[in-house]
Protein backbone atom coordinates (compact mmCIF):
# COMPACT_ATOMS: atom_id res chain seq x y z
CA UNK A 1 0.00 0.00 0.00
CA UNK A 2 1.57 3.11 -1.18
CA UNK A 3 2.56 5.76 1.72
CA UNK A 4 0.85 8.73 2.80
CA UNK A 5 2.08 12.33 1.59
CA UNK A 6 2.59 12.20 5.86
CA UNK A 7 4.37 8.83 6.31
CA UNK A 8 7.01 10.40 3.39
CA UNK A 9 7.61 13.65 5.40
CA UNK A 10 7.92 12.15 8.92
CA UNK A 11 10.89 9.87 7.64
CA UNK A 12 12.31 12.51 6.03
CA UNK A 13 12.12 15.15 9.10
CA UNK A 14 14.93 15.38 11.73
CA UNK A 15 13.94 13.59 15.09
CA UNK A 16 12.37 16.69 17.18
CA UNK A 17 14.11 16.12 20.92
CA UNK A 18 11.28 15.64 23.29
CA UNK A 19 8.44 15.14 20.91
CA UNK A 20 6.71 11.45 20.66
CA UNK A 21 6.33 9.66 17.16
CA UNK A 22 2.46 10.70 17.56
CA UNK A 23 3.34 14.00 17.86
CA UNK A 24 5.83 13.97 15.23
CA UNK A 25 3.19 12.02 12.70
CA UNK A 26 0.50 14.74 13.66
CA UNK A 27 2.98 17.48 12.61
CA UNK A 28 3.70 15.69 8.83
CA UNK A 29 0.14 15.11 8.77
CA UNK A 30 -0.41 19.20 8.96
CA UNK A 31 2.38 19.82 7.29
CA UNK A 32 1.45 17.08 4.42
CA UNK A 33 -2.18 18.95 4.11
CA UNK A 34 -0.83 22.57 3.60
CA UNK A 35 1.29 21.56 0.77
CA UNK A 36 -1.24 19.39 -1.12
CA UNK A 37 -3.68 22.66 -0.20
CA UNK A 38 -1.13 24.70 -1.58
CA UNK A 39 -0.56 23.20 -4.86
CA UNK A 40 -4.38 23.14 -5.18
CA UNK A 41 -5.03 26.70 -4.52
CA UNK A 42 -2.66 27.97 -6.64
CA UNK A 43 -3.63 26.21 -9.28
CA UNK A 44 -7.48 25.57 -8.89
CA UNK A 45 -7.94 28.65 -6.78
CA UNK A 46 -10.11 28.50 -3.55
CA UNK A 47 -13.59 28.03 -5.32
CA UNK A 48 -12.27 25.01 -7.42
CA UNK A 49 -10.78 23.18 -4.98
CA UNK A 50 -12.09 20.74 -2.82
CA UNK A 51 -11.71 18.79 0.61
CA UNK A 52 -11.57 16.13 -1.06
CA UNK A 53 -8.89 16.50 -3.39
CA UNK A 54 -7.17 17.61 -0.62
CA UNK A 55 -7.68 14.60 0.98
CA UNK A 56 -7.01 12.60 -1.48
CA UNK A 57 -3.56 14.28 -2.36
CA UNK A 58 -2.03 13.67 0.78
CA UNK A 59 -3.64 10.28 1.16
CA UNK A 60 -5.23 10.79 4.71
CA UNK A 61 -8.27 10.94 6.04
CA UNK A 62 -10.91 14.15 5.86
CA UNK A 63 -11.06 13.13 9.96
CA UNK A 64 -7.57 13.66 10.06
CA UNK A 65 -8.04 17.18 8.40
CA UNK A 66 -10.32 17.83 10.75
CA UNK A 67 -8.19 17.51 13.52
CA UNK A 68 -6.22 20.22 12.32
CA UNK A 69 -8.67 22.73 10.60
CA UNK A 70 -12.12 24.14 10.94
CA UNK A 71 -12.91 23.30 7.48
CA UNK A 72 -11.61 24.61 4.18
CA UNK A 73 -11.49 28.12 5.32
CA UNK A 74 -9.05 27.04 7.75
CA UNK A 75 -6.84 25.33 5.47
CA UNK A 76 -6.56 28.44 3.57
CA UNK A 77 -5.51 30.52 5.91
CA UNK A 78 -2.74 28.52 6.88
CA UNK A 79 -1.44 27.93 3.14
CA UNK A 80 -1.89 32.05 3.18
CA UNK A 81 0.58 31.99 6.42
CA UNK A 82 2.73 29.99 5.05
CA UNK A 83 3.30 31.23 1.61
CA UNK A 84 3.79 34.84 3.33
CA UNK A 85 6.02 33.41 5.78
CA UNK A 86 8.24 31.89 3.18
CA UNK A 87 8.36 35.21 1.09
CA UNK A 88 9.50 37.21 4.32
CA UNK A 89 11.78 34.98 5.07
CA UNK A 90 13.69 35.50 1.54
CA UNK A 91 13.29 39.16 1.60
CA UNK A 92 15.07 39.17 5.10
CA UNK A 93 17.59 37.27 3.14
CA UNK A 94 17.60 39.64 0.68
CA UNK A 95 18.43 42.08 3.23
CA UNK A 96 21.37 40.15 4.66
CA UNK A 97 23.50 40.49 2.25
CA UNK A 98 23.38 44.36 2.38
CA UNK A 99 24.67 46.68 5.01
CA UNK A 100 24.11 50.26 3.20
CA UNK A 101 20.27 51.09 4.50
CA UNK A 102 19.75 52.28 0.68
CA UNK A 103 21.17 49.33 -0.64
CA UNK A 104 19.30 47.70 1.81
CA UNK A 105 16.17 49.16 0.73
CA UNK A 106 16.74 48.39 -2.82
CA UNK A 107 17.65 44.98 -2.47
CA UNK A 108 14.18 44.23 -0.36
CA UNK A 109 12.29 45.55 -3.27
CA UNK A 110 13.80 43.65 -5.66
CA UNK A 111 13.17 39.98 -3.84
CA UNK A 112 9.79 41.55 -3.55
CA UNK A 113 9.10 42.04 -7.15
CA UNK A 114 10.43 38.11 -7.70
CA UNK A 115 8.05 36.72 -5.41
CA UNK A 116 4.99 39.00 -6.69
CA UNK A 117 5.64 37.05 -10.16
CA UNK A 118 5.58 33.79 -8.51
CA UNK A 119 2.26 32.07 -9.36
CA UNK A 120 1.42 30.43 -5.80
CA UNK A 121 1.74 33.79 -4.21
CA UNK A 122 -0.24 35.55 -6.44
CA UNK A 123 -3.19 33.45 -6.89
CA UNK A 124 -3.23 32.72 -3.22
CA UNK A 125 -1.74 35.80 -1.26
CA UNK A 126 -2.60 38.91 -3.71
CA UNK A 127 -6.26 37.21 -5.49
CA UNK A 128 -7.93 35.13 -3.32
CA UNK A 129 -6.48 36.50 0.24
CA UNK A 130 -8.16 39.98 0.25
CA UNK A 131 -11.98 37.84 -0.91
CA UNK A 132 -11.50 34.76 1.53
CA UNK A 133 -9.66 35.77 4.64
CA UNK A 134 -11.94 39.64 4.35
CA UNK A 135 -10.66 42.98 4.41
CA UNK A 136 -9.62 43.30 7.96
CA UNK A 137 -8.27 39.28 8.28
CA UNK A 138 -5.87 39.90 4.91
CA UNK A 139 -4.40 43.03 6.98
CA UNK A 140 -3.87 41.55 9.86
CA UNK A 141 -2.20 38.47 8.55
CA UNK A 142 -0.31 41.10 5.81
CA UNK A 143 0.76 43.65 8.31
CA UNK A 144 2.24 40.30 11.00
CA UNK A 145 4.60 39.70 8.33
CA UNK A 146 5.54 42.30 5.60
CA UNK A 147 4.73 45.24 7.28
CA UNK A 148 7.25 44.72 9.78
CA UNK A 149 10.37 44.14 6.98
CA UNK A 150 9.35 47.41 5.66
CA UNK A 151 9.47 49.15 8.90
CA UNK A 152 12.87 47.63 9.15
CA UNK A 153 14.03 49.57 5.66
CA UNK A 154 12.15 52.88 6.01
CA UNK A 155 13.31 53.28 9.57
CA UNK A 156 17.05 52.31 8.20
CA UNK A 157 16.49 54.68 5.21
CA UNK A 158 14.90 57.31 7.35
CA UNK A 159 18.10 57.10 10.10
CA UNK A 160 20.79 57.17 7.44
CA UNK A 161 18.67 60.48 6.56
CA UNK A 162 19.45 63.71 7.73
CA UNK A 163 15.16 63.88 9.21
CA UNK A 164 14.59 64.57 12.19
CA UNK A 165 11.39 62.20 12.80
CA UNK A 166 9.89 61.02 15.73
CA UNK A 167 7.66 57.76 15.84
CA UNK A 168 4.31 59.04 14.40
CA UNK A 169 5.85 60.15 11.48
CA UNK A 170 8.19 57.23 10.80
CA UNK A 171 5.16 54.94 11.32
CA UNK A 172 3.18 57.30 7.82
CA UNK A 173 6.17 56.72 5.97
CA UNK A 174 6.12 52.86 6.88
CA UNK A 175 2.69 53.04 6.06
CA UNK A 176 2.76 55.41 3.07
CA UNK A 177 5.71 52.20 1.60
CA UNK A 178 3.48 49.22 2.39
CA UNK A 179 0.51 50.70 0.60
CA UNK A 180 2.40 51.19 -2.08
CA UNK A 181 4.43 47.94 -2.43
CA UNK A 182 0.92 46.23 -1.87
CA UNK A 183 -0.38 47.75 -4.91
CA UNK A 184 2.59 47.25 -6.71
CA UNK A 185 2.18 43.46 -5.91
CA UNK A 186 -1.11 43.65 -7.09
CA UNK A 187 -0.74 45.50 -10.12
CA UNK A 188 2.00 42.97 -11.88
CA UNK A 189 -0.77 40.05 -10.28
CA UNK A 190 -2.98 41.35 -13.24
CA UNK A 191 -0.60 42.86 -16.28
CA UNK A 192 -0.26 41.56 -19.39
CA UNK A 193 3.31 41.75 -19.18
CA UNK A 194 4.63 41.51 -16.19
CA UNK A 195 8.36 41.65 -16.45
CA UNK A 196 7.37 45.30 -17.96
CA UNK A 197 5.38 46.11 -14.90
CA UNK A 198 8.18 44.95 -12.56
CA UNK A 199 10.35 47.41 -14.73
CA UNK A 200 8.27 50.41 -14.43
CA UNK A 201 7.34 49.86 -10.52
CA UNK A 202 11.18 48.84 -9.75
CA UNK A 203 11.94 52.43 -11.24
CA UNK A 204 9.25 54.38 -9.59
CA UNK A 205 10.04 53.41 -6.26
CA UNK A 206 13.85 53.39 -6.81
CA UNK A 207 13.51 56.86 -8.31
CA UNK A 208 11.59 58.02 -4.69
CA UNK A 209 14.58 56.51 -3.10
CA UNK A 210 17.31 58.48 -5.02
CA UNK A 211 14.72 61.71 -4.12
CA UNK A 212 15.09 61.30 -0.74
CA UNK A 213 18.53 60.00 -0.58
CA UNK A 214 19.61 63.32 -2.54
CA UNK A 215 17.58 65.15 -0.06
CA UNK A 216 19.23 64.33 2.81
CA UNK A 217 22.95 64.54 0.92
CA UNK A 218 21.69 68.02 0.49
CA UNK A 219 21.44 68.50 4.21
CA UNK A 220 17.72 69.48 3.73
CA UNK A 221 15.67 68.58 7.03
CA UNK A 222 11.98 67.30 7.68
CA UNK A 223 10.14 67.11 11.05
CA UNK A 224 6.85 66.16 11.77
CA UNK A 225 4.74 68.95 10.79
CA UNK A 226 1.66 67.56 12.95
CA UNK A 227 4.22 69.05 16.29
CA UNK A 228 3.74 72.73 14.85
CA UNK A 229 -0.17 72.45 14.44
CA UNK A 230 -2.39 75.13 16.85
CA UNK A 231 -3.73 73.26 20.03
Amino acid sequence: MPRSHAEKLLTSLPKVPGASRRQQFSASTKRALIDVATAQFAEHGYGGTSLDTIVAGARVTKGALYHHFSGKQGVFEAVFASVEDDASKKIKSALRGANDPWEKARAGLREFLEIVQDPVYQRVVIQDGPAILGYERFREQEERSSYGIVQEIVGSVLEASTYELDDPMKQTFSRIFFGAMSAAGESVSTAEDPKQAVARIEAAILFILEGIRSLAEQGITLTDPAAELPD
